[in-house]
């Protein structure tokens, strides 16, 4: 995966940089808070449109109930109760075909997802 998003102002010897907070809610990673910006805002980011198709969910969606509102936190409920298949979207003839594949895809997305970007993989990683 080569990273295009805000990473690519980072100079090659530079490992972060300081800016302020720009962006759409839900796709903005957690590190924003601090305005701390490193590659891997561009890996949180292009991982939750993942998951959104994954999933077949958009990653904030007023229309749903507040408990399923917000893609990420609905991942949390599912991941905690081993039922990450219930999340994988069940009108995509794909996705149900290759439910298997899509319920990993899932595990790589949590991986790449946490709050920590220290633990996040970076964009070569993937």
């Amino acid at each position: 995966m080569y990273c295009v998003g805000l990473s690519k102002l980072i100079e090659k010897d530079q490992s972060e940089f300081m800016t302020t907070m720009r962006g759409t809610p839900g796709y903005l990673a957690p590190e924003w808070l601090n305005s701390v910006i490193t590659e891997k805002v561009d890996v949180y980011i292009v991982l939750v449109v993942a998951l959104e198709i994954v999933c077949g969910l958009k990653n904030l969606d007023s229309s749903q109930a507040e408990e399923n509102m917000h893609l990420l936190s609905l991942l949390k409920i599912k991941a905690e109760a081993d039922l990450l298949y219930d999340i994988v979207d069940k009108h995509n003839e794909d996705m149900f075909l290759h439910r298997k594949e899509a319920k990993e895809m899932i595990k790589v997305v949590v991986w790449c997802l946490q709050s920590n970007f220290m633990k996040r993989p970076s964009c070569q990683l993937l």
